[in-house]
């Protein structure tokens, strides 16, 4: 039925432009509408042959498709056809783009589709024609399978549902901290994967087992009290001698029957880490960057492309419709702050007042915390050379950094609001306070922990030489059998006397750190989120102000808060892993926890920031964040590796001076003798110098190339807006000239009207390159009635008097 009203239409079509052509002819005389008759009947009778060709073709193709090879097709055929299949799938390709009803791009699809897949396998010739079909057909497999695994990846992205659920409510700025946390659970699952796959499950299949060392075994005086709830949430006991910490490994050069070489993998490993989380911070910064330099310019028409094109039509949930609704909302909201914020009127002084005086204030707190923590960790040394010491006194300081990290941000961000920044600025400020803090209380703590260590390691000399006399005097009590043999003394590995082990208590420390950071945080989003949430919707209706418009009211999302805390979470992992190799196993399980505890906190208890602002289109500014901490982190540990000696009674490296020396003995018992000498030789400072002076200069000149392509790309982008507002303006004029034309070719008359547009139709036609016979009698006819040339200016009156042209006027 759509056919025949196709083909009625057209011949309507037909039946009014021969109206026109006649109406046309008989304003233009007798003759010529006589021809003008004969050639619009000569034209229809074409064109009713055509369409009847035309039918019969796609019969003729119909019940060549359907009797299985029983014809063949010619070559005219095959190319018309294979013309039509290119402009279906064309169609099919650029069905989106057209201007049409929903419904309409459906019905038009579908007849492609089904058009290309009846007459797709017809296009090869004799036997070739089933291997094309099977050929397309397992294009069609392969293109759907690429699809499939398409979807199937993004599908394996953990949590992608999630995130987008709470970037469509909170936007992208609160979205970012989530993308930030699944990328660095991602990183803790492979530093986990190589830390327990090299280090923990080596020690616990082929090292000597709990008991058989005095390392690997409770002390005397503390198996009472190794399996209390107490003594095993502080990290001591039986939780202390495990694999959990530094101090349990064995310092073996090779254990089990595949001569695994632990000590060397811990080494290993302990600096494979720091390489790894800084190839790829590096990488991920650099991509980030990729990114960013690749979009587009979105600073023009900016409202309107968000209003005709966010909708995504192809949603078919009611669940994903009502979040895209909630997202294109949320984009609004955030372009309507950028654009206030660049049109806002400021008093510069004042503004510059304010903004000195909150970084006064700041600073102030910094110091205090500071030294805040340095005073509790002195102490806590103390409480250490006690007996009988309460709860609050052992975990004094793990609780004061984590009440500092909890109030203070807050203070921060209350203190921040006199600046009036925008809102991402604002972010980046509070970042950076609240890293400054982190920062300042970790290395507090870290410096007052190195005191600890060197008190530590002077025991451990007192300690090692009492060792040997307390094993000779405990061998000369023994009672001697006969004249000539003796009786070894039998000594149990919990009754030797040990050293402090400051590895494992550097390790122990940074374990607790991490634990109070975890209940902390999560003790905050219950109380201040969701009991608050709690409150404030129960209680609003018998309460004597409004509790969700005014204090207390739900609480927002903090972003900064949030992002600094997995940074400075990642740092003391990152410091503390080499200590203790299961503190990244608590850490995977922390960042699993975290992400859907938190997403169900920020989903059920938090509400939209007042002023919602557009993330960056990179995490390059948590990335950077999270190199420095990096960096910071690297330095303590190189400083214990390269300059303080281990424990002589504890950990792989016992025995030896300093912990590299594991490296050296490796060279030199397994490797031949010429390859020390090389890699001596490279570690000479008369080329190391040299290498990094080169590596200097190579980064100044790929940073000069860089900002000279950065420079390009703004000119070739002005160039370009340049270019695109001259296309504007000619569009313009151009339209303008057509609307000129149009109000002179109103003062034509009628036949020369219809006279020009059968010319334009006719050159149109022409230029167009088809074949059909109804535009060449539409030239030649638009040839044979040519146009009148008429003066649109009326011509000048006669002279007063009838004097001759070019004569003056006589005077009167």
């Amino acid at each position: 039925m759509r056919k025949k009203d196709d083909s009625d239409d057209d011949d309507d079509d037909d039946d009014e432009s021969g109206k026109n052509k006649r109406n046309v002819n008989r304003n233009r005389g007798r003759n010529t509408g006589n021809r003008g008759q004969r050639e619009a009947k000569k034209t229809g009778k074409k064109n009713e042959q055509k369409k009847d060709a035309q039918k019969k073709k796609k019969s003729s193709s119909d019940s060549s498709s359907t009797s299985s090879d029983e014809e063949s097709l010619n070559e005219e055929e095959m190319a018309k056809l294979m013309e039509n299949v290119e402009e279906k799938k064309k169609l099919i390709s650029t069905i989106r783009n057209k201007p049409w009803r929903m419904k309409k791009k459906l019905l038009v699809l579908r007849d492609a589709q089904k058009f290309v897949e009846k007459f797709e396998g017809a296009l090869g010739k004799g036997k070739g024609k089933k291997f094309y079909a099977y050929k397309v057909m397992m294009l069609k497999k392969w293109i759907k399978f690429k699809r499939d695994f398409e979807n199937f990846k993004t599908a394996c992205i953990p949590w992608e549902m999630k995130i987008k659920e709470v970037e469509s409510h909170f936007g992208s700025s609160v979205a970012s901290y989530f993308i930030f946390l699944r990328w660095m659970y991602g990183v803790n699952l492979v530093l986990f994967g190589l830390i327990f796959g090299l280090v923990v499950i080596p020690e616990i299949l082929m090292g000597l087992p709990y008991g058989s060392l005095p390392r690997k075994t409770v002390p005397r005086n503390e198996e009472k009290t190794a399996m209390d709830f107490s003594v095993l949430w502080d990290f001591e006991g039986y939780a202390k001698y495990s694999v959990l910490f530094y101090g349990y490994y064995n310092d073996q050069r090779t254990i089990g029957w595949l001569k695994f070489r632990l000590p060397l993998s811990y080494f290993m490993v302990g600096v494979g880490v720091f390489g790894y989380s800084l190839m790829v911070v590096i990488r991920t910064m650099a991509s980030n960057a990729n990114e960013n330099t690749n979009d587009g310019d979105d600073g023009n028409f900016n409202f309107s492309f968000k209003m005709f094109t966010s909708w995504d039509y192809l949603i078919g949930n009611p669940e994903t419709a009502d979040n895209k609704f909630a997202s294109i909302t949320t984009s609004f909201k955030e372009s309507i702050v950028d654009e206030e914020e660049s049109n806002k009127d400021e008093n510069i002084h004042l503004t510059r007042f304010l903004r000195v005086l909150a970084n006064v204030m700041i600073t102030c707190c910094l110091c205090g915390s500071g030294y805040l923590i340095y005073f509790v960790v002195k102490r806590s040394q103390t409480f250490s050379k006690m007996q009988n010491v309460g709860w609050y006194e052992r975990n004094e300081v793990e609780i004061v950094m984590s009440l500092l990290g909890m109030f203070c941000p807050p203070l921060f961000e209350t203190i921040a609001n006199l600046e009036d920044y925008h809102p991402r600025v604002a972010l980046k400020w509070q970042l950076g306070r609240i890293f400054a803090l982190f920062l300042g209380n970790l290395y507090t703590f870290l410096l007052a922990l190195m005191d600890d260590v060197n008190e530590k390691l002077a025991q451990e000399d007192v300690i090692k030489n009492i060792t040997y006399w307390t094993l000779y005097n405990h061998y000369n009590s023994s009672t001697f059998l006969n004249d000539t043999d003796t009786t070894p003394p039998p000594l149990h590995p919990a009754d030797v006397p040990r050293g402090p082990c400051w590895e494992t208590n550097v390790g122990v420390e940074f374990v607790r750190l991490t634990v109070s950071d975890i209940l902390v945080t999560y003790v905050t989003i219950l109380v201040g989120d969701f009991l608050r949430a709690c409150f404030v919707r129960f209680m609003n209706y018998c309460w004597c102000w409004d509790l969700e418009a005014g204090f207390p009211s739900y609480a927002e999302f903090d972003i900064s808060g949030n992002v600094l805390g997995l940074v400075f979470n990642q740092g003391m992992i990152w410091m503390g892993s080499f200590y203790a190799p299961g503190l990244i196993g608590i850490n995977v399980l922390r960042l699993l926890t975290s992400m859907y505890f938190q997403c169900w906190a920020v989903m059920s208890s938090n509400v939209p920031h007042e002023r919602v602002f557009k993330a960056s289109k990179s995490n390059n500014f948590y990335m950077g964040l999270l190199l420095l901490i990096l960096f910071l982190s690297l330095l303590p540990v190189a400083y214990t590796i390269m300059s303080l000696p281990p424990s002589f009674d504890c950990g792989p490296f016992s025995g030896k001076n300093r912990m590299f020396d594991v490296i050296q003995e490796t060279m030199q018992n397994d490797f031949p003798p010429f390859v020390g000498k090389i890699i001596s030789s490279i570690a000479n400072p008369g080329l190391i110098i040299p290498a990094i002076l080169l590596m200097v200069l190579a980064i100044y000149y790929l940073n000069a190339v860089s900002k000279a392509y950065q420079q390009a790309n703004i000119d070739l982008k002005k160039k370009m807006h340049m270019q695109r507002e001259e296309e504007k303006n000619k569009r313009n004029n151009n339209t303008q000239a057509n609307s000129v034309m149009r109000d002179l070719e109103e003062l034509l008359p009628p036949s020369a009207r219809n006279a020009l547009k059968l010319q334009s139709a006719a050159n149109e036609n022409q230029s167009s390159g088809t074949t059909s016979n109804a535009p060449n009698n539409a030239k030649r006819e638009a040839s044979a009635i040519q146009a009148p040339r008429i003066a649109i200016t009326s011509p000048p009156a006669p002279r007063p008097g009838g004097t001759p042209v070019g004569r003056p006027h006589p005077k009167h």
